[in-house]
């Protein structure tokens, strides 16, 4: 995982490098600025070695091509056979973008396995590129008559631009060519097919789900999950625990005796894992906070509370491994949200709204999951985002993910049950009653919110606990402070509720 700068037809690598050092945190293993003679661009790279750790420098420049990314391609051992393994120089997964390049196929990213942006440069052209979920993230700004492009915002700030703009996720800038939208979102099945097979239906989910698993622990470093103990996360670690080839190492955060650090030793225990823990404190939520803040570039309410737990996890796992696992991604194939119950009587706005969801993931859910991870260096993966695994998900009935059921009988979380099917599918990984255990919110089960309500009382001096206006404004506030051009930052941010769907009137 790493973060990255491209100039086109910018000749300042001063300002490169200016723009790489506020992206640091995301690649602390090298950085490299670097202005090819035949090509108007300027690269800059911070790496965190990954895969090919001892070969794998970027910029990758060879020949008339430069290219830098950020992330993994983990069908790069297929691609690789496929393509020659003599054209390439590094063990480096991101190579097989550069070869796939220049294969010329037509619709040759679309090959690429994995979550990613990326910029390629020849001598006439620039082309950019991001995954389908938009996981990785990527900004393009105009300077003058030139492009430039940044791995996060902050690389921008006190930059003088006409405007900053997110390539969409799923889609690729051709200087030549223009834009083009190469991988969309599949539209979600409502009401099953006539006579179909639940068990069977189930039965598949598991299998992609632990393939799914096993191509995102593909690493030349030791990989690791979260562990909230919650369904999502417990059913990744379950997985992966079987199939890594060391005993798994897992991380849990929260305040002392909250129910999150209580239901993650339990699975930890079940599943025989190296489990490490840390109680924060609201003291120490106060203390971090602005921390959080600026790096997770944004003071939406919801999205910094669970940022907050977020940050300790991966403060602590960054203390034992590289990379970790996440369940990030299962409540919106599968219908996990509170106000997902809403829907239970109504297929197809329940489909279109996970559909829609899923599109927004990228400047939300996972702005938090890439920011805040790569603040403390360290690479998350979110296997239930993986292509495949959404294809199928998408497929599955939306009345199968939530349906009204018995709150008596023992498969149920009450007269409505969320992500039933996922439940089903892994049934017996876990124990039975945290299988159908109620979710919570990773900031409510860990106690961040009863962390932040106290923290914000002891900044403000205020007397009473904040509303939530209150603590918006705390949260802006502290933002402001971080940035010469504050408005960039705020104006970017993403809203979990735009564009809802809506529940049709009975």
């Amino acid at each position: 995982m790493c973060g990255f700068v491209c100039l086109w037809n910018l000749d300042d690598e001063e300002l490169a490098s200016r723009m790489i050092r506020k992206m640091e945190h995301r690649g602390p293993d090298a950085l490299e600025v670097l202005r090819p003679k035949n090509i108007p661009v300027v690269m800059a790279h911070a790496r965190l070695a990954i895969i090919g750790p001892d070969n794998g420098a970027q910029p990758i420049y060879q020949g008339d091509n430069i290219l830098v990314v950020n992330g993994e391609i983990y069908n790069h051992a297929d691609l690789r056979a496929i393509l020659g393994e003599a054209a390439f120089q590094t063990r480096s997964d991101s190579e097989t973008v550069l070869h796939l390049f220049r294969n010329n196929a037509l619709r040759w990213v679309s090959r690429l396995d994995g979550m990613f942006a990326f910029v390629l440069a020849t001598p006439e052209r620039i082309i950019a590129a991001r995954d389908p979920l938009g996981i990785k993230p990527l900004y393009v700004a105009h300077i003058g008559e030139g492009l430039a492009f940044a791995s996060e915002l902050k690389a921008f700030d006190g930059v003088d631009v006409t405007r900053i703009e997110a390539l969409e996720p799923g889609a690729m800038f051709d200087s030549v060519a223009g834009m083009r939208r190469w991988y969309r979102m599949p539209q979600g099945a409502a009401d099953p097919e006539p006579g179909i097979d639940e068990e069977l239906t189930w039965r598949e989910l598991r299998l992609v789900l632990e393939e799914a698993v096993a191509k995102w622990m593909v690493a030349d470093v030791e990989v690791g999950s979260f562990l909230s103990g919650g369904l999502d996360s417990s059913i990744i670690a379950a997985i992966a625990a079987r199939q890594s080839p060391k005993r798994l190492k897992t991380f849990s955060v929260g305040l002392a005796g909250s129910p999150d650090l209580i239901a993650a030793r339990r699975v930890a225990d079940y599943l025989g894992t190296e489990h490490f823990e840390h109680a924060f404190t609201p003291e120490e939520v106060a203390r971090v906070l602005p921390h959080v803040i600026y790096h997770l570039e944004s003071a939406d309410i919801d999205l910094v509370r669970s940022a907050v737990p977020t940050h300790f996890a991966a403060r602590l796992a960054r203390r034992h491994v590289k990379a970790v696992l996440t369940g990030e991604g299962a409540d919106e194939l599968f219908a996990g949200y509170t106000y997902h119950h809403a829907y239970v009587d109504r297929p197809r706005e329940l489909a279109d709204e996970l559909t829609r969801s899923l599109g927004t993931m990228h400047n939300i859910n996972l702005q938090r999951v890439d920011r805040v991870t790569m603040a403390e260096s360290l690479e998350a993966r979110t296997p239930f985002l993986d292509r495949e695994l959404i294809d199928f998900a998408q497929s599955i009935p939306a009345t199968l993910k939530l349906r009204r059921t018995d709150p008596a009988s023992p498969e149920s979380t009450g007269p409505t049950t969320e992500k039933w099917i996922l439940r089903k599918a892994c049934a017996d990984l876990l124990p039975h009653d945290l299988v159908w255990r109620k979710k919570a919110q990773f900031d409510e089960g860990s106690g961040a919110v009863t962390a932040l309500g106290e923290a914000l009382q002891a900044m403000t001096g205020s007397a009473a606990p904040l509303d939530r206006a209150a603590e918006g404004a705390v949260y802006e506030s502290l933002l402001r402070q971080s940035y010469v051009d504050p408005d960039r930052i705020i104006n970017a941010a993403g809203r979990w509720v735009a564009n809802r769907v809506s529940v049709a009137a009975a």
